[in-house]
C-alpha cells in the first residue's frame, strides 16, 4: 500500500467571467519515506496540488489517502513547510517550535523532551532562547522544519522551502532539510521550479503541463550509492543528463 494516493484530482475555479480548469486528472502514488519533487511551469498549480493533498482545498473531483484511508478536511497526518518560515519574532526558538503542541494541547513532558532532542540533533539547542531575528536565514528554515516535525506528521509537504535564501545558503540549507527529513524516516512531497534541487533532492520528479495542469512525464532519479547527499548528487555523471531531460520537458511546455 501507497503512503499517499492522488487520485484522478480535477480542480476548477468559478469567478464571475466563467470557469477555469486548474487540475485535469492527477494521478500518483507516493511509497513510504519516498521523496518527490513536483516542477512545472509558474501557476501552473503546483502549489494547488500541495493544498489539496494537505487539505487545505478541496478539489472538485478526486480523492487524497493516507495509508489507503480518505480524508477531507486537514489532516494531523500532514505536516506543512512553506516558502517563508512563519516564526514568530517574540518568541523564542524553543516557543516557536512548541507552538503548534501547544495549540493542539499536546505540549506534555514527554513532548518537550522530543522537542529538546530534536533541537540537540540538529544543532539548535544552544540557540533555545535565542528570538528568530537573531537567527540566519538557514537556522530559521531549520527551526520550522523542526516546527512542524515536533507533531510527528507522517508526511511533508514543502512549498518552495528554501526560495527566499541566497544561492550558497540554499545548497547547503537543502542539504540540511534533506538529511534530517531521511534521519526522521518521513515522506515528503516538494513544490519547486529549481530543476537542479529538484533531481539532487528527489527519488522521482513529477513534471507538469501549463494549466489545465495534468502530468506530462514522472522521471525515477536514482544516483550511486557513493552520492549520499543532495550536493554530493550534484558531483554525479547522471546529475546533468536528468537536469537536462527534465529541462527539455518543461521547455517543450512553452512551445
Amino acid at each position: 500500500m501507497s503512503k499517499v494516493d492522488v487520485n484522478h484530482i480535477y480542480m476548477n475555479y468559478h469567478s464571475l467571467k466563467g470557469e477555469t480548469e486548474a487540475l485535469k486528472d492527477i494521478n500518483f502514488k507516493v511509497s513510504e519515506r519516498e521523496f518527490i519533487s513536483i516542477v512545472g511551469p509558474s501557476g501552473c498549480g503546483k502549489s494547488t496540488v500541495l493544498n489539496i493533498i494537505a487539505g487545505l482545498l478541496k478539489p472538485s473531483s478526486g480523492t487524497v489517502s493516507v495509508n489507503g484511508a480518505k480524508y477531507d478536511i486537514t489532516s494531523k497526518k500532514i505536516g506543512y513547510m512553506f516558502q517563508r518560515d512563519y516564526l514568530f519574532e517574540w518568541l523564542t526558538v524553543f516557543d516557536n517550535v512548541a507552538l503548534g503542541l501547544k495549540i493542539q494541547h499536546k505540549l506534555s513532558k514527554d513532548s518537550q523532551e522530543k522537542i529538546t532532542t530534536l533541537l540537540k540533533s540538529y544543532s539548535l539547542w544552544d540557540f533555545r532562547n535565542h528570538y528568530p531575528d537573531e537567527l540566519s536565514g538557514g537556522m530559521r528554515q531549520r527551526v520550522a522544519l523542526i516546527r512542524t516535525l515536533a507533531l510527528d506528521p507522517e508526511v511533508l509537504l514543502l512549498d518552495e522551502p528554501f526560495s527566499a535564501l541566497d544561492y550558497q545558503t540554499r545548497l547547503n540549507v537543502s542539504d540540511e532539510i534533506y538529511q534530517i527529513i531521511k534521519k526522521e524516516s518521513k515522506t515528503a512531497i516538494m513544490v519547486t521550479h529549481d530543476i537542479s534541487e529538484a533531481v539532487s533532492m528527489s527519488n522521482r520528479v513529477i513534471i507538469l503541463s501549463k494549466r489545465p495542469a495534468a502530468i506530462k512525464k514522472i522521471f525515477d532519479i536514482n544516483f550511486d550509492k557513493t552520492y549520499s547527499t543532495p550536493l554530493k548528487h550534484r558531483e554525479a555523471p547522471e546529475f546533468r543528463v536528468y537536469f537536462n531531460d527534465i529541462w527539455k520537458e518543461l521547455d517543450l511546455n512553452d512551445k
